[in-house]
């Protein structure tokens, strides 16, 4: 008998999670609390960075469009599994697997290309700091940001472009918690050559580059500060890349974590699938704000504000009190 093709595969089976029933609860609960947190904290950032004149700077106007884009790629993944978990449905429709995999994909990409332009940002305000208004103007951070969105966009469609010509064998159940490239081309009955060439090649050129970017970047750094070695200038640097640096070491540990753990795919690639599209945006906005001064300061301005306003509202129906009485 031939193998069903993709006209007959209306739906995938996502196995989800390697979790045991008597877990789900637990797991649900762990996941929705992380998903929350995600999308509050990534909120507070971008409003902090639009509400304070003083974040009005690129490096703020990076992190406001990384803030964004972790919201979606948690939105993309977090909660299909979540609706997965609790009603034990876990098929998702053809068209539905495409979509994740290419908001996935581009989202992915963004924050790939975004710690990039965050790490160049950082290059310009240390190595070249008398220039860095000239250099890092409004234009060309609109443009570096348009850059972003735009490659990512036609990176994802490419891959999914040729996902689509693919067809799909009988067996239609994906062992992983969302459509993931690598799992739906081994279920694919076509010839997957060019995919994986161009997985190879088109995403391997996109990763090095950035990967060289931000390498090149803080080498960079670091040959200026041991030029002239000084303890001040040691920690300005550090408070001015830390936060950006544990961002890269966590996106890039657990991107690596998943592509070069094992050759097939197992609870260890799950685990690391779930470190950088679970644990990762969730974090990013803990690490900006703990070791930021800045992020501090707006947040600070911020609760005054609202307790001023709280405390503003209240002085009128105290006095209307004192009136009646």
């Amino acid at each position: 008998m031939r193998p069903e093709n993709q006209s007959s595969v209306s739906q995938f089976l996502l196995l989800g999670l390697p979790i045991t029933p008597g877990q789900q609860g637990v797991f649900f609960t762990l996941f929705l609390s992380m998903y929350l947190t995600t999308v509050l904290g990534n909120l507070l950032i971008i409003l902090l960075i639009r509400l304070d004149s003083r974040l009005h700077t690129p490096m703020y106007f990076f992190l406001s469009h990384l803030a964004f884009s972790d919201i979606s790629l948690s939105f993309v993944i977090v909660p299909k599994m979540l609706m997965n978990m609790q009603t034990q449905h876990q098929s998702i429709s053809y068209m539905g697997c495409i979509s994740q995999l290419y908001f996935f994909i581009h989202f992915a990409a963004l924050d790939n290309f975004l710690l990039a332009v965050m790490a160049y940002d950082r290059y310009v305000a240390i190595c070249q700091p008398l220039h860095y208004t000239t250099i890092m103007r409004e234009g060309l951070c609109a443009l570096l940001v348009a850059g972003s969105w735009i490659v990512a966009c036609v990176h994802a469609l490419i891959h999914t472009l040729l996902l689509v010509q693919l067809s799909f064998c009988a067996d239609n159940t994906i062992t992983h918690f969302f459509c993931d490239l690598a799992a739906l081309l081994k279920l694919s009955c076509s010839d997957t050559f060019l995919n994986v060439l161009v997985i190879f090649t088109e995403t391997g050129v996109i990763f090095v580059l950035c990967l060289g970017i931000i390498l090149g970047s803080y080498i960079r750094i670091g040959t200026i500060i041991l030029r002239v070695p000084s303890t001040q200038r040691f920690f300005k640097a550090f408070s001015t890349c830390g936060s950006h640096l544990s961002v890269v070491f966590l996106y890039y540990g657990a991107l690596a974590g998943v592509y070069f753990s094992s050759s097939s795919w197992g609870s260890k690639d799950i685990i690391a699938s779930v470190m950088y599209t679970v644990v990762t945006p969730m974090l990013n906005p803990f690490i900006y704000s703990l070791r930021n001064r800045d992020i501090k300061e707006a947040l600070e301005m911020c609760v005054n504000r609202v307790k001023f306003f709280k405390q503003q509202s209240l002085n009128p129906l105290v006095a209307a009190r004192s009136t009646v009485r």
